[in-house]
């Protein structure tokens, strides 16, 4: 009998390093140790199966940055965070580098589109996370009104991501955080001051 949470880990993982058009079934079953039919029986198609082993990595990898996103820190130490801990995680040896929700979808065949689409609703998601943050700072006059939340939410997304390729390219931990300093510098002005 396979275990559902084994199977995730061991899925999840293989989908992470070799995308999700470049693992088989036949993959899957062999590292599971486990024939189609109890893969099936487990997870539904394999389609099914990468939803599934989406959300598993999500609830994982997005824990503490959502945390920090949500919770009091400022926003500018929030969004701190988020970059400094991407660049800790895409480079951590003890799993794929990179983000598979990053690096997953972006070159689309009509075999993958729903699984495409399933990692671009969790890189829209990310962003809408970061521009909530971005608008609750306007609110609480962190930053000015006039701040185009929207669009530094997607800068701020688009370096992660970039950070996420970067990184499966063999950029180091060092090197992805001297990348979230600079992009920390592009934060909005406040009443004529950047903050440092």
């Amino acid at each position: 009998m396979l275990d559902r949470d084994v199977g995730l880990e061991i899925a999840a993982r293989m989908f992470w390093e070799r995308g999700y058009e470049g693992t088989s079934i036949a993959d899957l079953t062999e590292a599971m140790g486990v024939p189609p039919p109890s893969l099936y029986a487990t997870f539904g198609s394999k389609e099914d199966l990468y939803k599934l082993a989406v959300d598993y990595v999500s609830a994982r990898e997005s824990k503490q940055f959502m945390e920090a996103l949500q919770g009091k820190m400022t926003a500018y130490d929030a969004i701190s965070f988020y970059l400094h801990d991407a660049a800790s995680r895409f480079t951590d040896p003890k799993r794929p580098r990179g983000c598979m929700i990053s690096n997953a979808g972006l070159q689309r065949g009509e075999k993958c589109e729903s699984a495409a689409q399933v990692a671009a609703a969790r890189r829209s998601l990310a962003i809408e996370t970061v521009k909530a943050r971005l608008d609750r700072a306007v609110v609480e006059g962190e930053l000015g009104s006039e701040t185009d939340t929207e669009a530094l939410a997607r800068f701020y997304g688009a370096v992660v991501q970039g950070m996420s390729a970067q990184s499966c390219d063999g950029a180091s931990k060092a090197m992805l955080n001297h990348l979230a300093d600079i992009a920390l510098s592009a934060w909005p002005k406040v009443q004529g001051k950047r903050r440092k």
